[in-house]
């Protein structure tokens, strides 16, 4: 989603219309922005081409998020982010898919999670969802469905060893979007997603990008792009002062971290130097 499709970001002070939708999960897609200006904030690499997707980085070369709206010509790849992490000596290669309409809120819920160091608490993705009055089902796979059941979190597992997790919605047209992880995608970062999916926060989206669906409640709010502005930067503004602030501390480590005294060694004579 490019500028040139929210031309109140950088315009003049005066109010326009935008909606509050809940419940977030139908909210369509929203600016993109909200993801990739977080990650670049954080210190990710933008390696995006013109003409090409978008491509993030993360400093350490272990995950890379992309962003292409197009889908593939063998239909198994549609439109919308691409994230992947590469194997490590205690974890195995992951991948994860997010629809192109899925909502930037909830992309972001696991995507900031990649910027953060993980918490010391065994995850529990279905948590955030209970907590929040999601029914859980279990027969052959583990679901957890929306109060309104139109959103789902679900472990799917066809037979040992193949095994993914699937969260997605629907309105009365169809389904709208559709999340699939890998069953080798780091716990904690499928919980950081599954809050953001609970969220009960209404997502704002500007005039005519509401998506035309019954079962969603839209309030109306005038907003200055002033507003928004402040709004976007100060998320910006939290992503860069963390980023500093783990820099400052892994310097500061460096700095005091005094070397080990050379160790003498026996020459072939039994005798010691340096």
């Amino acid at each position: 989603m490019s500028p040139r499709q929210h031309p109140t970001w950088g315009a003049g002070d005066q109010a326009e219309q935008h909606y509050l939708v809940e419940p977030r999960h139908l909210a369509g897609g929203g600016d993109i922005r909200h993801v990739t200006e977080f990650l670049r904030a954080s210190g990710w690499t933008d390696r995006s081409v013109t003409g090409g997707p978008l491509v993030f980085d993360r400093a350490d070369h272990l995950v890379r998020v992309v962003y292409d709206p197009m889908e593939h010509p063998d239909g198994q790849h549609p439109g919308g982010w691409h994230i992947q992490g590469q194997a490590t000596a205690t974890e195995a290669a992951w991948q994860v898919t997010f629809t192109r309409q899925t909502p930037v809120e909830i992309v972001a819920g696991f995507t900031d999670a990649l910027t953060r160091d993980r918490s010391a608490h065994a995850p529990n993705p279905w948590s955030p969802l209970q907590q929040q009055q999601w029914e859980t089902e279990r027969d052959q796979h583990f679901t957890a469905i929306s109060p309104d059941r139109n959103a789902w979190l679900q472990f799917h597992q066809n037979e040992p060893g193949q095994a993914h997790w699937w969260a997605g919605a629907r309105t009365e047209h169809g389904r709208t979007w559709d999340a699939v992880f890998s069953s080798t995608t780091p716990m904690h970062l499928i919980e950081n997603f599954s809050a953001a999916l609970a969220d009960p926060q209404p997502a704002m989206r500007p005039r005519g990008h509401v998506p035309p669906s019954k079962w969603i409640q839209v309030t109306s709010v005038s907003v200055r792009p002033s507003e928004l502005n402040a709004w976007q930067q100060a998320r910006i503004t939290a992503a860069r002062a963390t980023t500093w602030g783990r820099n400052s501390w892994a310097a500061a480590r460096a700095r005091t971290r005094k070397p080990a005294p050379a160790r003498p060694y026996a020459t072939s004579g039994g005798a010691h130097t340096r």
